[in-house]
């Protein structure tokens, strides 16, 4: 899950990354999700991919110490 804002009402969600199709910028930030909901979030497009590259090398990396 990734945290983003929504526009307008700065409302922070969490989104869960696996159901993410694509994001636009137009020039706002949209994240279409797998079941064609859409989210205009104040992050750029480039702030989302970060999240979710950052979200899924946690989950696939070990913490320290773990083997």
């Amino acid at each position: 899950m990734i945290r983003v804002t929504r526009m307008g009402s700065g409302e922070q969600l969490y989104v869960n990354s696996e159901h993410i199709e694509w994001v636009e910028s137009t020039p706002d930030t949209i994240i279409v999700l797998q079941s064609g909901k859409r989210i205009i979030c104040v992050e750029s497009p480039a702030d989302i991919i970060t999240r979710v590259v950052e979200f899924r090398r946690r989950i696939v990396m070990p913490a320290p110490g773990e083997t």
